[in-house]
């Protein structure tokens, strides 16, 4: 008897999340022989529990399919909802009736750490249940923070926009004589992997951005002063940058210095305002013109400088999730390797999801230089190869043409 494949996307969205969607949806309708419907989940776990979903195996063309592959942000929508951590609770069998309900055989959630939570909870109620339901995650993040593998997609085309958009900002910050600091905060709560990416700015040994700071490296403001006033020796126009979540040795926020940040669903800080923390304290150190910028939502939802090669390893990583399901694995996450060798090549495997779940891979101390103000070589090795290629798309009057979801009938 055929089954049905059911997909959602879940927590903060990515420039190639659509692509894995691509490649799940895809690689679906390849399987008529196993699958009758490739069903999606409005606003993931939270949309599905209030019976949001859709037909996409009969709603999309594979036009429409190939315009969503290229479309940043969740075409489905994304949630921030975390399932019991009691697996008695009244959630589980309500969960497991609409997937029954649904004939659901395959069960596939994009997302990060959470997302990988929820994979972990579902798959172990399942088992104990005796359910034949496969769940399957597929690795989705821009913080590259996933344990077991080399690197998650939407980081390569973040750190492409990253040090694109810092690299214009240098230029810009080079233009008078006059001496000035540009203070960039980039998105990282706890691994500093996407600021890393900033150091790909620069064009020759010496340029800018002259300082990085990560959260790894605890941040002292004196030390912070002196490598800022070398800086300032070497060149008037000194650009900076920052992860969001840098904090002070006692593990105090810098953006706590401000105000006190706030907390979301998950009891994460939601921190913004370090980079404005920073541009204050310059301004009133050195007495010179200061700024800040935050690259905000940017970082992630910029689509025009996506990288191509994190474009089709997503879409890679959807598919072989979908061929691991028919073959019966189950409670595991699609994990990216990168055998040894001068020349990139990727590989993909299954990784237990119990391992992946609520952990975060920092980025490495030995790649962190300079007493925690810059950033080894290694790391552009380790880079380079993610954010290669330029992703050719429809334009119409000189913009990109984007899929939007439009109003989709139940299934």
């Amino acid at each position: 008897m055929k089954k049905n494949i059911l997909v959602g996307q879940s927590g903060g969205p990515t420039a190639v999340i659509n692509a894995s969607l691509y490649g799940v949806v895809t690689e679906g309708m390849n399987h008529l022989d196993e699958i009758e419907h490739v069903y999606g989940m409005v606003n993931g776990m939270e949309g599905f529990l209030k019976d949001d979903y859709v037909n996409l195996s009969e709603d999309l063309t594979q036009k429409e399919l190939e315009l969503i592959k290229v479309t940043p942000a969740a075409y489905l929508g994304s949630c921030r909802y975390k399932l019991p951590k009691d697996l008695t609770a009244p959630t589980y069998p309500t969960i497991f009736r609409k997937l029954e309900a649904l004939n659901i055989g395959c069960f596939f959630y994009a997302g990060g750490n959470d997302s990988m939570d929820t994979v972990s909870k579902l798959s172990r109620y399942g088992a104990q249940i005796g359910s034949p339901i496969r769940f399957i995650g597929v690795p989705k993040t821009i913080d590259n923070d996933l344990m077991l593998t080399d690197h998650t997609p939407g980081y390569g085309s973040a750190a492409k926009y990253v040090a694109s958009t810092v690299r214009e900002i240098v230029l810009d910050a080079s233009v008078y004589q006059q001496p000035a600091v540009t203070i960039v905060e980039i998105m990282g709560r706890h691994a500093g992997w996407l600021t890393a990416a900033s150091v790909l700015a620069r064009k020759y040994q010496g340029d800018n951005p002259a300082l990085i700071y990560l959260p790894e490296t605890p941040f002292d403001f004196k030390a912070f002063a002196k490598a800022l006033s070398g800086a300032l020796e070497r060149t008037p126009g000194v650009v900076v940058c920052v992860s969001e979540g840098i904090a002070d040795s006692s593990g105090r926020l810098i953006c706590e210095y401000n105000d006190e940040a706030k907390l979301d669903n998950f009891g994460h800080k939601m921190l913004t305002g370090c980079g404005k923390v920073l541009e204050n304290f310059v301004h009133n150190h050195f007495g010179i013109k200061a700024r800040s910028v935050e690259l905000n939502v940017s970082q992630r939802c910029s689509a025009l400088l996506s990288s191509a090669a994190d474009v089709e390893e997503a879409a890679f990583a959807g598919a072989f999730g979908v061929k691991e399901a028919l073959k019966g694995a189950t409670g595991v996450m699609v994990s990216f390797g990168r055998p040894q060798g001068e020349d990139y090549r990727l590989e993909c495997s299954l990784v237990d999801v119990n391992r992946v779940c609520n952990r975060e891979k920092p980025f490495p101390n030995r790649w962190i230089t300079g007493n925690g103000t810059d950033i080894d070589q290694e790391y552009r090795s380790y880079a380079l190869p993610l954010i290669q290629g330029e992703v050719k798309r429809p334009m119409k009057d000189g913009l990109p043409v984007y899929a939007y979801r439009k109003h989709m009938h139940k299934a």
